[in-house]
């Protein structure tokens, strides 16, 4: 599976996107694409998205921890590397 969540991307990206994805939400793209293609789809995406598109792709691998984190330019939230393990921080605030 492929999850590609993205703040900006160029029209002719969202375009070809939508051939291997699903759009659940705007700039939210999901697939159950093989490994290889997968990958393919990865490396388009770092050759035609420039940094402001604030990119982040979730793939699934099939040893632990059973994902992958990339991102192309700086996310909106913070992630870090735990034992091996990718996470996203979320900050918590009280009402």
């Amino acid at each position: 599976m492929l999850v590609v969540i993205a703040n900006d991307l160029p029209p002719a990206v969202r375009g070809r996107m939508k051939l291997w994805f699903v759009e659940p939400r705007p700039n939210v793209f999901v697939s159950g694409l093989k490994d290889s293609v997968a990958i393919t789809v990865v490396d388009y995406l770092y050759k035609h998205c420039p940094p402001d598109s604030g990119l982040v792709i979730f793939r699934s691998l099939p040893h632990p921890p059973g994902y992958e984190i990339r991102t192309i330019g700086p996310p909106r939230k913070p992630m870090t590397t735990l034992s091996g393990l990718q996470l996203v921080i979320e900050t918590l605030t009280q009402a």
